[in-house]
């Protein structure tokens, strides 16, 4: 095989920088070769593209991969994640040789896709194919609404607040939905910081793409009103890495500022060892002690040696230090003369890196009054209102249900370029209003982008039986412990009419099995007040704001009884105490339902019965609270225990204990309206007062059946709920 060096006279490479190429692609045979597994055919094929990108692209500062001013690279191919370590390996990002050998392995910096917080320079994690693309748009867009937050009026490409993300893709990405719906968007805002480099190689782990994915992309993504390039390293009929072309498009892609761009690279996997080049099984599995020797002495390295690297090598491509450091100087002047002309924005970017909320910003948090019935997502449409002026570092909007979500801030203009502007959203760069269209799961995956770059704070809504759409992203988001915030309203069947297809009922319960997401679903206005507090103290990972579409009642708070809703910001707190102090009986109920416990506690109590009502917003916050808060909201002496709430009770059985009882709903709604609904799936106040004297009866040993029941109909797989048998 004739394995010609790379062209790249106008980037300037030296022979150098071609054996450095080379070397990216023996260590990630040899990476794969070690472990036993992994994916080392992109990465020696994109070997010259990431080099390309690291060495001569990317606005970057090894010593330091959080700087401020950075571009921003985007492994979206995950599964070629040597791709991206082999160049934080020889740029000199943290890690060294001895990573590379530990590939996969357990405890290493370099595992089997890149992960966020796990290796320095990683920006993201990716792998679940699609995600990284879409995230990305995540990131250009946030990088325009932080430039004007913070240097509204500087002229395009002069702020310190202007770069560039960059985005490796596969096909694999492409044929993922979410890309479709995110790139649909980037089109839409003509994010032109956005460049997607495409590795068109036709492969795919059940080999040659043809068989499922056959598209123009190119044409799809200019129909998207991308910029779209060509660069085909297989054109005239012999393989060549023209790097000089690519680096062509790549400033002509920088060149483009009203249109992301999107460059299609045309390669052959594995180029060029021999037997496994333009084979799908160099896709997902090593290439064999053959075809590594093959390859090595093709490309004029010792077969018997392993993780070769030439000191004149590494110590050439560790240069890139020096090289940022020039770069980041000239960075560093146009910042400092930025932040001496705007010292209040200075504060305000010294707020936002530190992640901090301003002295005194939750005393513009509504207060509602008790008596009249609000639905939650009312109450927290008035308190995103309400405190937006305090905090500018807050954004989102809705998956085309923004007057039914209430995500729209009164006032704020929308984040779009002025002339999409329509009579019901104006809007320009500078909004803050954004518009996903419907497509939850691109929605999902941008969050995650926005909050990734790390100034702001995003949030996008839908109903609740829609973040099946989103679980993908909110899953990855939860991985990371990036701090998203997705607001979910419609949140039962209490939504009505619409139905079972749009009546969530095992969402609750799957959504709390994700690890690291937080779900918090308040009982009345006030606690939804409370729950935008504790949210937005709340970094640690994504949250899910659980929302009702009814009203419900808002109560008397510090009196009558009623605790103060502060106690949201824990998880659980007791609502109502029982009239004796120690209770028989204690009723846990979360959102809608509380008032149900309210309702039941009433009757209990004139039964005698001493009967506590605790509202329990957030089962993950509540566990987080340390033993002896919990035991004060649950002692273990009550095993009476009951709790209602509008869905599956899967949730709740480790919290009711052997004893105690359940009111839920265990199968699908139907259409009717909501109170209708509720009486008919016997989801009463009555239906608590009989499971709290069951309850109570089973503590005591009095009842033949002791084991946890629900008062929801036995699991049915099919069928709507008013046509149980």
């Amino acid at each position: 095989m004739n394995a010609k060096a790379p062209l790249a006279q106008t980037v300037g490479w030296t022979d150098l920088d071609v054996r450095a190429v080379d070397t990216v692609r023996i260590l990630a045979a040899d990476a794969v070769e070690k472990v036993g597994n992994g994916h080392p055919g992109t990465a020696i094929s994109l070997a010259p593209v990431a080099y390309l990108l690291y060495q001569n692209v990317l606005r970057h500062d090894p010593t330091d991969p959080h700087w401020l001013g950075r571009d921003r690279f985007v492994l979206s191919a995950g599964h070629s994640a040597l791709t991206q370590y082999i160049q934080l390996y020889l740029g000199g990002f943290g890690l060294e040789l001895d990573d590379l050998k530990a590939l996969r392995t357990w405890g290493s910096k370099t595992p089997g896709h890149p992960e966020y917080k796990h290796t320095a320079g990683v920006e993201i994690t990716t792998g679940p194919l699609g995600q990284g693309l879409a995230s990305a748009v995540g990131f250009a867009m946030a990088q325009r609404r932080e430039r004007n937050l913070l240097d509204p009026d500087a002229a395009p490409g002069t702020s310190p607040f202007d770069h560039h993300t960059f985005v490796i893709c596969s096909d694999g990405d492409l044929q993922e939905g979410v890309t479709s719906e995110a790139s649909s968007v980037a089109g839409t805002q003509e994010l032109g910081d956005l460049i997607v480099l495409w590795d068109d190689n036709h492969i795919s782990i059940e080999g040659d793409t043809e068989i499922a994915f056959t598209e123009d992309v190119l044409a799809r993504y200019e129909a998207y009103g991308w910029h779209v390039q060509f660069v085909d390293w297989t054109a005239g009929g012999e393989y060549r890495e023209d790097v000089d072309a690519l680096n062509a498009a790549i400033e002509a892609a920088k060149a483009v500022t009203d249109k992301p761009s999107f460059i299609g690279i045309r390669t052959l996997i594995a180029w060029p060892t021999p037997t496994k080049t333009n084979e799908h099984s160099a896709h997902g599995s090593k290439l064999g002690t053959a075809a590594i020797t093959g390859l090595k002495e093709l490309l004029g390295f010792d077969p018997d040696q392993t993780f070769e690297v030439g000191a004149d090598v590494l110590a050439h491509t560790r240069s890139l230090a020096s090289r940022a450091a020039a770069d980041r100087l000239a960075w560093q002047e146009k910042f400092d003369a930025w932040r001496a002309a705007n010292p209040d924005k200075g504060e305000l970017l010294d707020r936002l890196v530190a992640h901090e909320l301003p002295e005194g910003w939750e005393s513009a948090l509504p207060v509602f009054p008790a008596g009249k019935a609000v639905a939650t997502r009312a109450a927290s449409g008035d308190v995103l209102s309400a405190i937006a002026d305090e905090l500018p570092e807050l954004w989102g909007g809705s998956a085309d249900l923004a007057g039914s979500n209430n995500t729209t801030m009164k006032g704020a203009t929308s984040f779009i370029p002025a002339k999409r502007s329509t009579h019901e959203f104006a809007g320009d760069e500078h909004g803050r209003t954004l518009h996903f269209g419907i497509r939850e799961h691109g929605m999902g995956a941008i969050l995650s982008g926005i909050v990734l770059h790390g100034l702001t704070r995003p949030y996008g809504g839908t109903f609740l039986q829609f973040a099946d759409y989103m679980r993908g992203s909110v899953r990855l988001a939860s991985l990371m412990g990036a701090p998203a915030i997705y607001v979910w309203t419609h949140d039962s069947i209490g939504l009505g009419e619409d139905g079972p297809t749009h009546q969530p009922v095992e969402h609750l319960t799957a959504l709390r099995a994700i690890p690291g997401l937080t779900v918090v679903r308040p009982a009345d206005a006030n606690e939804t007040a409370q729950a935008w507090k504790a949210i937005l103290e709340h970094r640690s990972g994504p949250v899910g704001l659980i929302l009702t579409r009814q009203n419900v009642p808002t109560y008397p708070r510090g009196e009558e009884g009623f605790a103060s809703a502060e106690g949201v910001a824990r998880g659980a707190y007791v609502l109502l105490e029982a009239s004796s102090g120690t209770p028989d009986v204690i009723l846990i109920g979360t959102g809608s339902e509380v008032q149900l416990a309210v309702q039941a506690r009433e009757t209990l109590e004139a039964a005698g019965v001493a009967t506590r009502v605790v509202s329990a917003p957030s089962l993950e916050w509540f566990a987080d609270q340390d033993d002896t808060y919990r035991e004060s909201v649950l002692p273990s002496a009550v095993k009476a225990r009951v709790s209602v709430e509008a869905g599956i009770a899967l949730s709740w059985h480790k919290i009711v204990g052997d004893a105690g009882r359940t009111v839920s709903l265990e199968h699908f709604g139907a259409s009717a309206d909501y109170e209708t609904l509720y009486r008919e799936f016997g989801i009463t106040a009555e239906a608590v007062v009989a499971a709290a004297h069951d309850s109570i009866a089973a503590a005591r040993g009095d009842s033949a059946d002791s084991a946890p029941s629900s008062s929801g109909a036995t699991p049915t797989a099919t069928g709507t709920g008013d046509q149980q048998g």
